[in-house]
């Protein structure tokens, strides 16, 4: 199983950049798939997961708006597109994997079944 991020980087408060998580090694359609966060000194936050077999999204109430989730099941990859950049959304972002239909659990985080390896965005002010 592997969950493979790219795309993070640095950039301009106000600026965009585009996250991708492609999976392999399990059945896409049965996970709910997305995106957590840590920044330097806090904890660990969910951000945004989108359930392709029933099309159900999630949003942190800080992402809403500027976030967007969506998912190429042809290519089993995720994407997070990020505009409006804030610096306080400076933090590791991690692709993530839990084996429910539908995201009412990706708000609590507790029930991850896989993890990438994080990709680093930062958001200069």
């Amino acid at each position: 199983v592997q969950l493979v991020e790219s795309g993070g980087g640095l950039v301009q408060a106000g600026g965009s950049l585009r996250l991708s998580c492609a999976a392999s090694g399990f059945t896409f359609d049965d996970y709910a798939i997305g995106w957590f966060r840590q920044a330097p000194g806090k904890e660990r936050e969910a951000v945004s997961c989108i359930s392709s077999s029933d099309g159900d999204t999630y949003y942190a109430d800080s992402v809403k708006g500027r976030f967007t989730i969506s998912s190429d099941n042809a290519k089993n990859t995720v994407y997070l597109q990020m505009n409006s950049l804030k610096p306080e959304d400076t933090a590791v972002y991690y692709c993530a994997a839990m084996a429910l239909r539908g995201c009412y659990a990706w708000e609590g985080g507790g029930e991850v079944d896989y993890w990438g390896q994080g990709t680093h965005v930062t958001v200069s002010s």
